[in-house]
């Protein structure tokens, strides 16, 4: 977005580590502005500026299994953290939001792949049921208040700078000790994966072709593969056996 021109604005409450060294220069060069504001704080979120075209809405508890061992911190990061945006945005007066949310949690267990957008929602984790309950509120307030929105399913994401899930993980784990990797089950779970340079295109191409309303689009590879092949893969990449 700052290379297109825009002035941007990153809201984060730095709770993951989040390094800003790839934002300092920018913000030295008055291209960006940051502010270290939890999304839980409306207060706060309230103190930003007004004059925002876009908000796009990356904010989360991205962890699945955080979500079982406490939920009440999950529901307040991505149920009331969205309301609280959501909120900002009706009492600024800004219309366009673009909301992350999950392809491969707010299905559950589909029995259709490719799974199309008119599949049911069937979360069957509390980080999968925020996410459909965030997007939930994301339609009534486009129908409501006149805010467009789209809701893009990510796949899960790999690439640089990853900070955590399954390609995460068996990384720092092969690192750690290369002649052991441990996998949760059999091997056979499969997943779809997104690149992180093919999110970052989504998010560009969905802010130039807003419509009215509110949308939803799945954003992933259309394959499947197992967890068993993603530990193979990356031990090949490592030069490992």
């Amino acid at each position: 977005m700052i290379k297109k021109g825009f002035h941007v604005t990153v809201v984060d409450d730095l709770s993951a580590k989040t390094d800003l060294r790839y934002l300092k220069s920018h913000i030295e060069n008055d291209t960006a502005t940051f502010s270290k504001t939890d999304v839980r704080d409306y207060d706060k979120l309230m103190e930003l500026d007004s004059d925002f075209e876009y908000v796009f809405h990356l904010a989360a508890q991205p962890d699945v299994k955080l979500s079982v061992s406490d939920p009440r911190f999950d529901f307040e990061v991505n149920i009331l953290g969205t309301f609280n945006i959501l909120e900002f945005m009706r009492k600024k007066e800004i219309s366009k939001l673009i909301f992350a949310s999950s392809l491969g949690t707010v299905y559950g267990e589909p029995e259709i792949y490719p799974t199309p957008e008119n599949y049911q929602l069937k979360p069957i984790s509390n980080y999968g049921a925020a996410k459909a309950a965030a997007e939930m509120y994301c339609s009534s307030y486009s129908s409501l208040y006149g805010i467009d929105i789209v809701s893009l399913r990510l796949g899960n994401i790999y690439g640089p700078r990853s900070t955590h899930g399954v390609m995460f993980d068996f990384y720092n784990k092969l690192k750690k000790d290369s002649s052991n990797l441990e996998i949760l089950g059999d091997g056979s779970q499969t997943k779809t994966y997104l690149h992180i340079v093919d999110t970052i295109n989504a998010f560009d191409v969905t802010h130039t072709k807003m419509k009215k309303g509110f949308d939803v689009y799945n954003v992933s590879s259309d394959e499947q593969t197992t967890v068993k092949q993603v530990a193979i893969n990356m031990s090949e990449a490592l030069g490992l056996e």
